[in-house]
């Protein structure tokens, strides 16, 4: 089975609530930001992609959340592809804190045209960059 993606990040002072943790909405943009270096490891950047005329949309976010996270801790992000569509893929993300789960989400994904902003099939080059983090759990490709 393939291993996930993992990047770190650090939780910044103004990403903190009243209550001193990392407040929840926060997590998008961590998630988002494992998506980047997806991007990087797979295809040098997100540039690459939006070079050959294509980019992602989010279309769905569940997001779950086991333990708090707080200014300065050292999270560990992991990231693996568990769908690959016809016009969208599903990510499986998880946050950790010294080997413990902080949150966990799955994001779906479009991939539309850049300059119309009209979905697109999955080309064979984006399935192709995506096989080493690819952790496929529904079976083959069926819709969206």
């Amino acid at each position: 089975m393939p291993a996930p993606l993992v990047h770190r990040l650090r939780v910044r002072y103004a990403e903190c609530d009243l209550q001193g943790v990392a407040f929840n909405a926060h997590y998008l943009n961590y998630f988002d930001t494992s998506m980047t270096e997806l991007w990087r490891a797979a295809y040098g950047s997100y540039q690459a992609m939006l070079d050959r005329g294509v980019d992602m949309v989010l279309a769905e976010a569940r997001v779950r959340f086991h333990r708090p996270a707080r200014f300065d801790d050292e999270l560990e992000l992991g990231v693996v592809v568990i769908h690959l569509g016809r016009t969208s893929f599903r990510t499986n993300h998880t946050a950790r804190l010294a080997g413990e789960l902080v949150a966990e989400a799955e994001l779906r994904h479009v991939l539309v045209d850049r300059r119309t902003a009209v979905k697109t099939p999955l080309p064979d080059w984006l399935r192709d960059g995506l096989a080493p983090w690819a952790v496929i759990t529904d079976g083959p490709p069926q819709g969206p």
